[in-house]
Order: structure tokens, then sequence, then C-alpha cells
């Protein structure tokens, strides 16, 4: 055994400085590799603190979008809650307005039918129709137009004057 051990010892030291050559040179590029790897991560770590801000301010947006959608459902409810209001009273007014145009075209026909025992006096800016009386002639008598006739008499209607009937006059 003596003369195979001394056989094989002579390639063994060189084996050895071959292996530690090539665990020296595996050992360098490992090296190199880990600074490279190290460089990359701190590069991402960069990148990744600038993702985790945008996080941060697109959940406060997203937070403050949130509010303002309820803001906006909460106007709009309240605005046509008023709008809701608005309308009903102006349908009241509405109502109103047309009983007193009503009464207003009622009252000169009543006073006309009920003057009829006595003669009809006109009032200070008032004229009593007469027979053959038109807008056009009364008008021209009193130095206005038919249009003003027409705007302070709003209840009459021109082809359906009677003799006694008062109207009103524009005032000069």
């Amino acid at each position: 055994m003596d003369t195979i051990s001394r056989e094989n010892n002579s390639m063994l030291p060189v084996g050895g400085i071959i292996v530690g050559v090539i665990a020296l040179l595996l050992s360098g590029y490992a090296a190199i590799s880990l600074a490279k790897v190290n460089r990359t991560l701190a590069a991402h770590e960069e990148k990744v603190a600038r993702i985790d801000t945008l996080e941060s301010q697109v959940n406060s947006s997203s937070a403050a979008s949130e509010k303002a959608s309820r803001d906006i459902a909460a106007l709009t409810r309240s605005t046509q809650d008023a709008f809701n209001q608005v309308g009903g009273d102006l349908g009241n007014i509405h109502a109103s307005l047309t009983k007193l145009e009503e009464s207003a075209k009622a009252a000169p026909v009543k006073a006309a039918k009920g003057g009829s025992s006595g003669p009809v006096v006109a009032g200070e800016g008032e004229y009593v129709i007469k027979s053959g009386d038109s807008f056009a002639k009364i008008a021209r008598s009193h130095g206005t137009s038919i249009a003003d006739i027409q705007a302070v008499n709003p209840g009459v209607d021109s082809s359906k004057l009677h003799v006694g009937q008062k109207i009103k006059l524009p005032k000069k």
C-alpha cells in the first residue's frame, strides 16, 4: 500500500492548487455579482419608496373623491327637495293669480249689468261706452293708442263692448 500512496501523492498538491484557484475565482465572481445585486437592490429600494408615497397619495385622493361624491349626492337631494318645495309654492301662487284674474274679469261685467237700472257715470280715468264706440274711436278721441287702452283693460274684449260698460283710460 505504501507504493500506491506515494504515486498518488505527487498529483494531490497540484489538484489542491487547481481546486483552490477555481474556488478563488468563483469567490471573486460571487463577490462581483453580490456587489451588482446590492446596487440593483438599492435602486429598487428608491423605487419602492416612491411607490409607497404614490400609494398613500392615491389613497388620500380616493378618500377625498368619495367624500366629494357623497357631498354631491347630498347637494343633489337638497336641491331636488328645494325645487319640489318651490314648485308646490309656484303652483299655489299660480292658482291664486288665476282666481284673481277671473275675479277681475268678472267684476266689470257684473258692474255693467248691475248698473243698468240707472245712468252709468264715469269716474276719473274711466270712460263709459256709448253706441258705436270702439277702442280705435276712443283712442282717437282721447289722444292715446289702442294698445295703451288694451293694456289698462286686460280683461275687456274690444269686439264685445256694450253700451254702459266702463273701461279705464291710460294715464297721459
